[in-house]
């Protein structure tokens, strides 16, 4: 595999959602060992550390129950900027921290992509396809809506102007298995690839993952991966405040990984939803660290044995 500089960006994002916790998962990620795996693997890293927000000031949000509105627009601004800076040095690695980082990350790197003049396109691996947008959440929390903000829905008044926005037929969501009616309605309207748990029950996760990566080599596309954590099954990853029986195994999930790596199209990669604070021994930390390692070129065979009994 050819080797890349990877950029370790630190995303304590916690104001995506009212339960506490994600603040901890850049120092999880680095305790479980991030950049010694990358490093092993043949790959440069640097780390910048945890960032921090942008102080900013809005109006008050139309929908009374939005959560934190302001930390969350100035945690887009400092992503995005962020993003845009570290692609034009390497790989970036968002270390977070709450699925509402993903709208600075993901509108940031398509920044990059169309400076590059190449197509942009995101593979959204989760439970939930967040594209909810502040004026159509029911719970108020941000963390539901980055993909609602990247493909340019109304109600971001308060957030920066995006740079380009991502063509949803570009954007394929993997894992799907809790999705709310009015997503539903906002899915049905686009052209957003949705695979679904049932879809992977009956047809494998290779199959639709293959087609998705032969559209984005077709067009040498640059691919960003948001791995949320709740993609996979609570049993193996129960460090998520968003658990939803029935997710991806260790092996399908390592299977994503490998065939990713495979295909040489990734340009940045988000982990999110980690926390800490639900975590059992640092497992899922450790897991979602050997996948982002299936990414960069480890194989099934060099997985390493854990032991959590001591």
């Amino acid at each position: 595999m050819t080797q890349k500089h990877c950029i370790l960006i630190g995303a304590p994002v916690d104001c995506g959602k009212r339960r506490r916790g994600c603040l901890m998962g850049p120092d999880a990620y680095r305790t479980a060992g991030i950049a010694e795996a990358i490093t092993a693997l043949g790959h440069t890293v640097t780390d910048i550390g945890n960032l921090t927000p942008k102080d900013v000031t809005v109006a008050a949000p139309k929908n009374p129950l939005v959560y934190q509105l302001a930390e969350n627009v100035g945690w887009t601004h400092t992503l995005m900027e962020a993003a845009i800076d570290a692609a034009a040095k390497g790989m970036p690695i968002f270390m977070g921290g709450d699925h509402a980082l993903a709208a600075g990350t993901v509108a940031g790197m398509a920044a990059h992509a169309q400076a590059q003049d190449r197509p942009f396109f995101a593979l959204w691996l989760d439970a939930h396809s967040d594209i909810h947008t502040p004026d159509t959440t029911d719970s108020g929390n941000l963390h539901g809506t980055p993909v609602g903000y990247v493909t340019g829905r109304s109600g971001f008044d308060a957030y920066p102007p995006l740079p380009v926005r991502v063509d949803p037929a570009n954007i394929c969501m993997i894992g799907l298995r809790s999705v709310d009616a009015a997503e539903h309605a906002m899915l049905d309207d686009g052209d957003v690839t949705l695979v679904d748990m049932r879809t992977i029950d009956e047809q494998g996760i290779s199959a639709p993952l293959g087609a998705f990566l032969d559209r984005v080599a077709a067009v040498n596309g640059m691919l960003h991966v948001s791995l949320d954590v709740d993609f996979l099954d609570p049993s193996v990853a129960p460090a998520v405040g968003t658990t939803v029986p029935g997710g991806a195994t260790v092996r399908e999930g390592h299977l994503v990984m490998e065939m990713l790596s495979d295909s040489g199209l990734v340009s940045s990669l988000d982990l999110v939803e980690l926390n800490p604070f639900l975590d059992d021994r640092g497992k899922t930390a450790s897991l979602m660290v050997d996948l982002t390692a299936s990414l960069l070129g480890r194989r099934v065979f060099d997985r390493p044995t854990r032991s959590f009994t001591s």
